[in-house]
């Protein structure tokens, strides 16, 4: 260190010495020179120091004048690139935002801070991603359910799959919960986002019941509200059936009495069965009904079940011979079968037989369940007890439409919806739900989950429904009193059976050929109606094909 520092100083005494022999230098130079222009010139020495003093002034000046206007060519020069230059970066930036070829609308482009901040926090676009505001449209939507709707497209190289994946982060961000927000995709393009905020929580007010009108101008079957009051359903029970979960006193029962009427009104000529576990949910609709049974005897259940399971093998017969024969398919007559608190039909008591009686019930009813996709028969099952062995997972699998009202659980909520159902996009947690909103739920259809709230008629829309359903039906059974048709159905009853041997009944209408072939043909031809077969393969008629025959009026 003590080394280093007389380096240094030593270091520091030469430049002075340097400097000040430079400067005894200059001053000897300084005095030759004016010397030698005081001998030139002949002057005194004060004259020939101002002299020189003068000259060297001057010389400056014109030196700084040159390099001021040389700085101000150089200058003016440089501004005149400038412009071009920052056209060029013009045209370059937003080209990568162009969409449709439309250069000037990219170069106007304005960020839409409120879209932008939120979908970039969400995590929906990147941090240096952003919405323009020239493709943002906000709508206030007006009673019911006030809110905002954000129509808008996303960045490039985004869809609207990236916002439906943050919904819930998207929601936090306008101070609201996933409750309070709904997105919707616009089919003409992969990016065009339809985002709707509430103002208040869904369904805090109830939305008027529909009209008869509004529920046949609906195209498919209304379940009940969406979150702005627009009726909510399924496109058709075409090839699908419902199951409906939700703790007691949510609202289930209330619901699916809407779900019947709007049948009735919507859905034509239907063969309706019912199974009341709750002994008076269904009441409103017994006289409608094909066959009304309140129990909840497991045999009750597998008994309607082995009915319509061998009437949907009578329909698969059918459409296998159509193929055969290469005829059209034929159509069949819709057919529902509702169940209240389903999970009762399943239980055992843990004795060795009733566990063997709950596994036929249930492989019965999986097989039921799984035939209405081809067959016409639409399968609803309701249950207050979503638990994980309620209903069995083989029964559950094969529902098509799932709707789950308010449970406890996210776990319980999988019971209804599915066990991947909060894999799926934009997912609506149950348990989130308000338990004192009755007949609110999660409607979980084709991929897709909308909160709704069931319909909640008055009795007398429900009865004068009913009424009409059943005087059209009392009115097609009567124009075929004393034909044919109705003499079998009432032969039937009479011998208190659901099924007759064509062999039985054709001499009993009157038909004298005894070859099993030709009575069959004449037959089908009397009735109208295609024979069926029973559980041994013997032709015959079904009843219940009868009446359903006579009240369709065919």
């Amino acid at each position: 260190m003590a080394k280093k520092k007389k380096q240094q100083v030593r270091q520091a005494s030469d430049d002075v010495y340097g400097q000040t022999a430079g400067a005894i230098g200059g001053l000897a130079t300084v005095f030759a020179i004016l010397g030698a222009i005081k001998a030139k010139l002949g002057l005194s020495w004060p004259v020939t120091v101002l002299l020189t003093a003068g000259v060297l002034v001057l010389l400056g000046y014109t030196a700084w004048k040159v390099r001021t206007a040389l700085r101000g060519m150089w200058a003016g020069q440089t501004d005149k690139k400038q412009p071009a230059t920052a056209a060029a970066l013009q045209q370059e930036a937003p080209a990568t935002a162009v969409i449709g070829g439309d250069q000037a609308a990219a170069e106007a482009a304005v960020v839409h801070p409120e879209l932008t901040r939120a979908l970039a926090t969400a995590g929906a676009i990147g941090k240096d991603e952003i919405v323009r505001a020239d493709q943002v449209t906000i709508e206030p939507v007006k009673e019911p359910g006030k809110g905002t709707v954000y129509d808008f497209l996303t960045p490039e190289g985004r869809t609207y799959k990236d916002v439906e994946k943050r919904l819930g982060n998207v929601a936090g961000m306008f101070g609201r919960t996933r409750m309070h927000t709904t997105m919707e995709r616009v089919r003409d393009n992969e990016r065009r986002v339809r985002l709707l905020v509430l103002d208040e929580p869904p369904h805090t007010r109830p939305f008027a019941a529909p009209t008869r009108q509004q529920i046949e101008a609906f195209a498919g079957v209304p379940f009940g509200h969406d979150v702005v009051g627009q009726l909510a359903g399924a496109k058709t029970f075409d090839k699908a059936s419902l199951l409906v979960g939700g703790m007691t006193q949510t609202g289930k029962t209330t619901l699916i009495n809407g779900l019947i009427t709007c049948l009735l009104i919507a859905y034509g000529e239907f063969d309706l069965y019912l199974l009341d576990g709750k002994f008076c949910g269904l009441t409103h609709f017994e006289k409608v009904a094909v066959r009304y049974e309140a129990s909840d005897n497991p045999a009750v259940f597998e008994d309607m079940a082995d009915e319509l399971d061998a009437r949907a093998e009578r329909r698969y017969v059918k459409l296998q011979e159509a193929k055969r024969n290469r005829q059209p398919a034929p159509k069949f007559r819709p057919v529902f079968f509702i169940v209240d608190e389903a999970a009762d039909f399943f239980a055992h008591d843990g004795t060795a037989a009733g566990i063997k009686d709950a596994a036929r019930i249930a492989e019965t009813a999986r097989s039921l369940v799984s035939k209405c996709l081809e067959s016409g028969i639409a399968v609803v099952m309701l249950t207050q007890r979503p638990a994980q062995n309620a209903i069995p997972v083989k029964v559950r699998d094969q529902f098509q439409y799932r709707l789950c009202l308010y449970v406890a659980s996210e776990g319980t909520a999988k019971v209804a919806l599915g066990d991947t159902y909060f894999e799926t996009i934009a997912p609506i947690n149950p348990a989130l739900l308000d338990p004192d909103i009755k007949g609110q739920g999660v409607l979980f259809a084709h991929g897709a989950s909308t909160l709704i709230r069931g319909f909640n008629f008055k009795d007398e829309f429900m009865w004068e429904v009913v009424d009409e359903v059943y005087d059209r039906q009392h009115a097609a059974i009567e124009k075929a009193s004393g034909s044919p048709l109705k003499q079998a159905i009432d032969l039937m009853r009479n011998a208190g059976g659901e099924f007759m041997y064509t062999a039985d009944l054709a001499p009993a209408l009157g038909i004298t050929d005894t070859r099993p072939g030709e009575q069959g043909k004449q037959l089908s031809k009397l009735l109208g109606v295609s024979s069926g077969k029973d559980e041994k393969g013997v032709r015959g008629y079904h009843l219940a094909d009868l009446i359903a025959a006579a009240k369709s009026g065919s």
